[in-house]
């Protein structure tokens, strides 16, 4: 997981613009509407939704919107556009990999606008399970290291069924199979622990290091994908190292 907690600390700094734009409460509606669609309206049946709610509230979000999408995805309203999810591959400068997590009320121009970026970016799309093949699906969690008692965390998150805990001088990360993300959330929150991120993501089997300057450019790709209205997330297999974080925070 190395390099995440970088790349998430960086997300996070920028997450205040994003909230200005209102580019992070049209993407936390549209995780809100599809676990409502899937699991129902009641948060104590549906931990997904529970979930998505939860980050909004961290986000700011406010309330009328949360309930104006829980009822999107329950079919309370009938005028709402129909949401799908998708997940594009593709490719970066340096063969590094991508998975693009898209959720739109139009596939064509989904697909364009993700293709035209990454190719105006020296990328390319790529055929669905030539890239997938290289992630797989995780709970994820951060808490950041300060003020956190992280032996007290790491055994926490190894008996509710994580298998990786990494220490480093921003984030604690975890990483668990989706079947364990309830029961490491509930123990975390038991304990008054509040992560920064708690989700299911795609994480790289294994990840791949290339220069600094070839590296920042992949991050730029990352960003302007991740600035397209209809793309919630963006995984990668790439490194980043310290020295890319601070070429990115100086440029």
């Amino acid at each position: 997981m190395s390099g995440h907690s970088k790349w998430s600390t960086i997300k996070r700094k920028k997450a205040a613009n994003d909230a200005k734009r209102g580019n992070i409460f049209t993407r936390l509606a549209r995780e809100i509407v599809l676990a409502a669609r899937e699991g129902g309206g009641d948060l104590d049946s549906n931990f997904s939704l529970r979930l998505a709610i939860e980050r909004a509230k961290s986000s700011n979000m406010p309330k009328d919107n949360i309930e104006r999408a829980i009822r999107r995805g329950t079919g309370e309203d009938k005028d709402a556009a129909t949401l799908e999810q998708i997940m594009y591959e593709g490719y970066a400068a340096s063969g590094v990999a991508l998975m693009i997590d898209v959720i739109t009320d139009n596939r064509n121009r989904a697909v364009a606008e993700v293709r035209h970026t990454l190719s105006r970016l020296g990328g390319s799309m790529a055929d669905a399970g030539s890239v997938s093949w290289q992630f797989e699906r995780a709970a994820y969690f951060a808490i950041p290291s300060e003020s956190t008692n992280a032996e007290m965390i790491f055994d926490l998150a190894v008996e509710a069924g994580a298998e990786d805990v990494v220490l480093s001088d921003d984030d604690i990360e975890i990483k668990a199979p989706v079947e364990a993300f309830k029961q490491i959330s509930d123990k975390l929150a038991k304990a008054g622990i509040r992560p920064s991120v708690s989700e299911i993501r795609m994480v790289p089997k294994s990840i791949i290091s290339v220069p600094a300057n070839k590296t920042l450019q992949v991050m730029r790709v990352m960003e302007e994908l991740e600035e397209l209205d209809d793309v919630q997330n963006v995984y990668s297999n790439l490194e980043v190292t310290d020295e890319a974080v601070a070429l990115l925070e100086t440029a």
